[in-house]
């Protein structure tokens, strides 16, 4: 790779507000199925975000239905976005 490439910064579009409110709502459901069903919520989502193996999502309460309609960046753009708003 040249270092012009590596000099450069790429620029993501962050998410409309309506699909964050979206996001949020499907993260809790699906924290709570999966909490429901005994598995530990935040290790299966960050297994799902890392592999995009929906299989780490339970179809319990169509929880692994809801999270495949959300990209996997954008879930970890709301965790991460989140996160600094409440910790900085």
């Amino acid at each position: 790779m040249d270092n012009d490439k590596l000099s450069r910064t790429q620029k993501i579009d962050g998410l409309e507000k309506n699909a964050s409110d979206d996001l949020n709502v499907i993260l809790k459901e699906v924290y709570g199925a999966l909490n429901e069903k005994g598995y530990n919520p935040i290790t299966q989502i960050v297994g799902y975000i890392l592999s995009g193996d929906p299989t780490y999502i339970t179809a319990s309460n169509n929880a692994r239905n809801l999270i495949s309609k959300v990209e996997r960046d954008e879930i970890l753009e709301e965790i991460i976005s989140y996160y600094l708003k409440n910790n900085m």
